[in-house]
């Protein structure tokens, strides 16, 4: 966990599951500060009934730390009382969780925007890289980068003071 003046976060990349309701109570017991609590989850998608799983990697460390530097980013630019990211690694099957971002804050606008900007930092410059295994294919083949995610997350350069 890290902590700038008013804001703690957390951030975790596991293979395990995660229980979005428990991560959540653990942001907000006991806090009469929050107002608004902005939860996405992303789950593995069965690709049509054609995945049989997706393969997640990352470089331990590396990962964890960059998404911490968003994070951080993220606590400077918007009023948070609160942010937990977890990303899981390793083979997914359709269904089950990838990731997970919190964000708590006395307003809705921040939270909506700080998980959004989070997300878009996700999908486009977090270390983490994405093999898929089709059920009809012997070798998974690597997820290649999507135009239209960065074209998201260059909406987030200009700078955002709280």
């Amino acid at each position: 966990m890290s902590k700038t003046s008013t804001t703690d976060f957390t951030v975790r990349v596991q293979a395990e599951d995660f229980d979005v309701l428990a991560e959540t109570e653990i942001l907000t017991k006991g806090r009469k500060d929050v107002g608004a609590i902005v939860t996405f989850t992303g789950l593995c998608r069965d690709e049509g009934g054609a995945l049989e799983a997706l393969e997640l990697e990352h470089y331990p460390g590396m990962a964890e730390a960059q998404i911490s530097k968003f994070a951080q980013q993220a606590v400077e630019r918007w009023p948070l009382t609160g942010l937990t990211i977890i990303h899981r690694f390793g083979k997914i099957p359709p269904g089950d969780n990838i990731v997970l971002v919190i964000a708590t804050s006395p307003h809705r606008r921040a939270a909506f925007e700080a998980a959004d900007f989070l997300m878009d930092f996700l999908k486009t410059k977090a270390p983490f890289w994405k093999k898929e295994h089709l059920r009809e294919a012997s070798e998974g083949t690597w997820v290649e980068a999507k135009a239209a995610d960065d074209a998201d997350a260059a909406r987030w350069d200009a700078p955002k003071t709280k």
